[in-house]
């Protein structure tokens, strides 16, 4: 069982909740209802680079549509980089090593697949991101329906309070296969390292996802108060202590 951690509800505002964004329409007995409920449930709604979970019974699975020998254009080369880019690629690869969703290729393993790696920029914070244009080419697609705009839309429509939540490092729960594995390894300057977890840009990635989670809520998505568009949830209802 996961320790509950001790801290103050005061804390747990200003620090879990500071991008959280509670309407201004609620009244102030509601807004305390709100933040008693989360408080409560706090765990659930962490933010911290602790070890990440992991989502049991669903592997992400790969499928190529080529045999060996591969395709060159699956084993890449380093790309060149900046030094800015390179500090900040190998703070992204220390963090994602010590989420547990990357590990350091060993110098004896087998390498068929690299890709090269690409770290964007925004807003002072850096991003590293696989170029897996060319694995995406040769994956066998899965079709698993998304879910239409237009009829999450009809959904919401009818209903009068809504709270909405986003999945933190949703992709990064889904574990893959260990076949699936040896398909993920990234190169850098600084070494090959391989995904152990679902990276971000895969060709298949919504539809795992999707799937995944319309497994786990099939009760709560059919009695029509759950909506789920990926990593995107809602919460609907007609009345405050049903949305709660």
């Amino acid at each position: 069982m996961r320790q509950v951690k001790n801290v103050n509800k005061e804390k747990f505002v200003s620090d879990q909740l500071i991008e959280a964004q509670i309407s201004t329409e609620l009244t102030l007995e509601m807004k305390e209802e709100l933040i008693e409920i989360l408080f409560q449930y706090r765990e659930d709604f962490d933010s911290n680079n602790e070890l990440l979970g992991a989502i049991k019974g669903h592997e992400v699975d790969i499928m190529l549509n080529v045999e060996r020998p591969y395709p060159p254009l699956l084993r890449r080369p380093v790309y060149p980089a900046s030094p800015r880019a390179r500090e900040a690629l190998e703070s992204n690869i220390n963090e994602l090593m010590k989420l547990g969703a990357l590990r350091k290729v060993g110098h004896n393993e087998e390498l068929e697949f690299t890709m090269p790696v690409i770290t964007t920029f925004h807003n002072d914070k850096s991003r590293m991101l696989g170029e897996l244009r060319e694995l995406n080419t040769y994956t066998i697609p899965v079709r698993y329906p998304i879910p239409k705009f237009h009829e999450n839309l009809t959904q919401l429509s009818k209903e009068k309070l809504m709270t909405s939540l986003n999945a933190l490092k949703g992709f990064d729960l889904n574990v893959l296969t260990p076949h699936s594995r040896k398909l993920f390894k990234i190169i850098a300057h600084g070494g090959i390292y391989e995904y152990l977890r679902m990276p971000f840009g895969l060709k298949n990635a919504p539809s795992h996802y999707q799937r995944m989670m319309n497994t786990i809520f099939p009760h709560e998505l059919s009695d029509g108060w759950l909506i789920i568009y990926i990593d995107d949830i809602i919460i609907c209802s007609e009345t405050w202590k049903l949305n709660l």
